[in-house]
């Protein structure tokens, strides 16, 4: 004779409810995760194949002082970015990036606004990774006092997401410098301040009334870096602002350095 069946009480049923609620939760977990791994490598991999388009970057730096030459009392250098080439992905690049010291190698766009690269990549192709891009309201030649450039925190690295390691021993003295390289001329920055600041704060303020003022400024970010500079930043100078995300959404981490060096562009 066949034993009977158990019955199913309450507790059976929650408890098979609760394994099925979890297994959803696991395999929608999983998808989420396999998502943003496809994504971040997305984004990785078309910077990694834009970086084509400035190959002769360390080589350029390499020769620095052999490529200069005087013409009409100006320096010159040839420029190592092949920004034909890069237009014709998108009419909106202004410039490259480089941060020796962080092995930071990106191409610079500006938009209409401050949105539209902060989910798409250079390529316009929608992406967590963005890409990085000037304030839209500064001039594209980064004539202005303060030229903000921003990119987001990426988890892996990519972007601005090795910015924090200024915090790091060595890697500040392990080179100072950002280049910036545009179709027209080639800018030189000495880094001076790399501080954590309000997301609202006056850091991102781009021009002056006064020499007075902007020392002011200067002086509030020589005190608040987390880096010991001997940089001397005069009122006639102009700087650039690299700003990223933090793990708090209040704050900005930013690396600011001053123009020491123009070129034209060959």
């Amino acid at each position: 004779m066949s034993e009977p069946k158990k019955k199913r009480t309450a507790g059976d049923v929650i408890r098979r409810l609760i394994m099925l609620i979890a297994l959803v939760v696991f395999c929608y977990s999983a998808y989420q995760l396999i998502s943003i791994y496809l994504e971040y490598k997305a984004g990785t991999d078309e910077y990694e194949a834009l970086e084509q388009y400035a190959g002769g970057l360390e080589e350029a730096e390499v020769l620095e002082e052999e490529i200069q030459v005087s013409r009409d009392g100006e320096q010159v250098m040839k420029n190592p970015v092949d920004f034909q080439g890069l237009k014709q992905i998108n009419d909106e690049i202004i410039g490259w990036l480089k941060v020796k010291a962080l092995d930071l190698n990106y191409p610079i766009t500006q938009g209409k606004d401050n949105d539209f690269y902060l989910h798409n990549t250079f390529e316009k192709e929608p992406n967590i990774a963005g890409c990085i891009f000037l304030e839209c309201q500064n001039k594209k030649d980064f004539s202005d006092k303060n030229s903000v450039i921003y990119g987001h925190n990426m988890k892996n690295g990519s972007m601005f997401g090795t910015l924090k390691r200024f915090y790091e021993d060595g890697v500040y003295d392990k080179s100072p410098y950002i280049w910036i390289y545009t179709p027209d001329k080639i800018y030189k920055y000495e880094i001076f301040s790399c501080q954590e600041v309000g997301a609202a704060s006056d850091t991102y303020q781009l021009t002056f009334e006064s020499n007075e003022q902007f020392m002011e400024y200067i002086d509030r970010a020589f005190e608040q870096s987390v880096v010991q500079s001997n940089v001397t930043v005069e009122p006639e100078d102009t700087i650039i602002t690299l700003s990223t995300c933090t793990a708090n959404q209040a704050t900005r981490f930013v690396v600011q350095a001053k123009r020491i060096e123009t070129f034209l562009s060959e």
